[in-house]
């Protein structure tokens, strides 16, 4: 079973303001990079489909192999997660279909393989963050999702018919929206892009595990 991935990717510019320090732009691009490398690098996944309408993450998305596509709409993450599998079923025609955040700087392909393979038993699936009241991984087994991010999404998903994964997948689940989260995701073992950024900054200095 091959399946295609759908990436969002905000501007760089207004990514991560929740980790303050000035790194922002650099961090969520390398979050972003080594999210679509764990990705492209899983036995399953045939394609990884960015959304963004940030021209340097294309241009890093294009270098690792990923698939690059506009984010111009209007509506947000739900809108761009349903254009993004919407496009998959169009070049592909019906076929599992994933989306993943870009903030995934400790997923690895192991995980994420596993994931996929609980997932295909099921029409619709979700895995939950690691505070299990967000969503990591949406999945549709014909390339159908009803994407609900937002505020408690992981019930908003199991209301709307998804079943909840509850593996052991640390890297999968845990998104980086502030340095406690980043803290976790380093005690994991952090992506080499994002290990690239924290050694030419000072984000980390002085904290602890």
């Amino acid at each position: 079973m091959t399946w295609s991935l759908v990436v969002p990717v905000k501007r760089l510019a207004v990514a991560k303001s929740r980790l303050g320090g000035g790194f922002q732009p650099g961090l969520a691009l390398a979050f972003a990079q080594d999210t679509v490398t764990a990705a492209l690098a899983t036995p399953s996944v045939g394609r990884v489909i960015v959304m963004t309408d940030d021209s340097d993450v294309r241009t890093a998305v294009i270098a690792l192999g990923g698939l690059a596509r506009p984010d111009v709409a209007r509506g947000g993450l739900n809108e761009a997660v349903r254009r993004g599998a919407a496009y998959a079923v169009g070049i592909a025609g019906p076929h599992p279909v994933a989306a993943l955040p870009s903030d995934l700087p400790a997923l690895t392909a192991a995980q994420l393989q596993a994931a996929l393979v609980a997932a295909a038993l099921h029409p619709r699936a979700f895995v939950p963050d690691a505070l299990g009241t967000g969503t990591t991984l949406l999945s549709g087994r014909d390339g159908s999702l009803d994407p609900r991010y937002g505020p408690g999404s992981a019930e908003e998903h199991a209301r709307a018919g998804a079943t909840r994964l509850d593996g052991e997948w640390p890297g999968l689940r845990r998104d980086v929206d502030t340095l406690e989260d980043l803290l976790a995701a380093h005690v994991l073992g952090l992506g080499g892009a994002t290990e690239r950024m924290l050694a030419t900054s000072s984000l980390l200095c002085g904290t602890t595990p």
